[in-house]
């Protein structure tokens, strides 16, 4: 049997925290597909296509994972994907309300789609995207938070 999963978010960008993740799924799943939510709602900093093709140089040693935009409900996307498994990342206690709130959704929404829970390398529990975009439009060094096609991007962007 092929377990395919998905890791879902706006990945605006794509740090070494989620790198990490990914790449510890890829051990445990045979697919996983990071998927890479439009979220206009959130203003993000790059566009979809941006943080798409961020995202693919950044885990393209991986043979199993793959890199796709969607739009939509994350369970639609799932189960259009045959993907049985949702993936999320927990930092910190205060990720674990927000995200057993939206596992609980989710499979309302989708009995067929389970979410599990990884918790990143305690290197990069502090990292979020939102803080690596502050940093660097503060002047702040973020290489130590994100791959190096990725600084090169942010720091255009910012300055």
């Amino acid at each position: 049997m092929t377990v395919a999963a998905m890791y879902p978010g706006t990945f605006d960008p794509i740090t070494l925290g989620h790198e990490d993740l990914v790449r510890r799924a890829s051990v445990l799943f045979d697919r996983v597909v990071v998927a890479i939510a439009a979220n206009p709602s959130k203003e993000p900093m790059f566009s979809l296509d941006e943080r798409v093709d961020l995202a693919k140089s950044s885990l393209a040693d991986i043979k199993n994972v793959e890199v796709s935009g969607y739009d939509g409900l994350t369970v639609d996307f799932a189960r259009d994907n045959r993907l049985g498994v949702i993936m999320r990342g927990l930092r910190a206690v205060s990720d674990f309300e927000y995200e057993f709130q939206l596992a609980n959704m989710n499979r309302h929404l989708a009995v067929d789609v389970e979410t599990v829970f990884l918790t990143p390398n305690e290197n990069y529990n502090f990292v979020s995207s939102s803080l690596v975009r502050e940093i660097c439009s503060m002047g702040g060094n973020i290489s130590e938070f994100v791959s190096p096609i990725v600084n090169e991007a942010l720091v255009k962007r910012c300055r």
